[in-house]
């Protein structure tokens, strides 16, 4: 056998047992179904089933499976970042119209056709208007938004979905079962990458000022860097760095 092969062979094999051993089965069926479907794209398996079962899926029995924010929240954050996956990886250009990637509704569940943006501010953040800087509700949210749209909001969100640009947060398998450690691990992991300070100012992500509502608005933000140990100090002066929208589908962090 070819020393080459043999070596990719285990590589790959390493790989996809380590992945799989990265994040915990949950109990949850519908859960579980969007962890194998994100954890198949990361793989690069033909995912083409995911995509029938998604579709085949009973929306009443959805709703009432998902009754809980952790399960709510981790099948939608899993949900969203697996499409994304799946159809950049499909035809990477997508990413050019960015406006139009986000809003047209090209994903089936259930029968139903939803936007990225219908599940990231319609569900994920319980009916937000995208542009209202998270001050902002909707008004005019559709059936399947109103059934499934989680209660509340939690700023740690933007940390877990990923747009498929440079500058998003990394792909993690979430589990309701362990939700708000791994959304702690990923924030450590992610926010010293993208934040920066000195005596006076920090600068960091503009996810915080695009959402900034959601946060609390500038002392929130700066309470939330505290917590997470980024800045000591909550006099600095806060701004914002510049998004990179270069494409990026191998920023993936492994979480427990």
């Amino acid at each position: 056998m070819n020393l080459n092969f043999l070596l990719l062979t285990l590589s790959c094999l390493l790989t996809n047992y380590n992945m799989g051993q990265n994040y915990n089965n949950s109990e949850n069926q519908y859960v579980k179904l969007s962890q194998d479907f994100l954890e198949g794209n990361i793989r690069r398996d033909d995912v083409s089933r995911f995509l029938i079962e998604y579709k085949n899926l009973s929306l009443d029995d959805l709703e009432a499976s998902l009754d809980s924010y952790a399960k709510g929240l981790a099948f939608w954050i899993n949900t969203y970042n697996a499409f994304i996956q799946f159809q950049l990886l499909k035809d990477p250009s997508l990413l050019d119209d960015k406006s139009t990637f986000y809003t047209k509704e090209s994903i089936d569940i259930g029968g139903t056709l939803v936007s990225f943006d219908l599940i990231e501010h319609g569900i994920i953040r319980n009916s937000r208007w995208k542009l209202g800087l998270g001050y902002i509700k909707k008004w005019n949210a559709s059936k399947f938004e109103k059934k499934f749209r989680l209660k509340g909001k939690d700023g740690r969100v933007h940390f877990a979905l990923n747009c498929g640009a440079l500058s998003c947060p990394p792909v993690a398998v979430y589990n309701d079962k362990n939700l708000d450690a791994q959304l702690t691990a990923v924030i450590k992991y992610f926010l010293p990458k993208v934040t920066q300070h000195d005596s006076d100012t920090v600068i960091t992500t503009p996810l915080f000022s695009w959402f900034r509502g959601d946060f609390g608005g500038t002392s929130g933000i700066k309470k939330f860097l505290s917590e997470y140990g980024i800045i000591e100090n909550g006099d600095l002066n806060l701004e914002y760095g510049d998004y990179d929208w270069t494409l990026d589908l191998e920023n993936f962090y492994s979480v427990k």
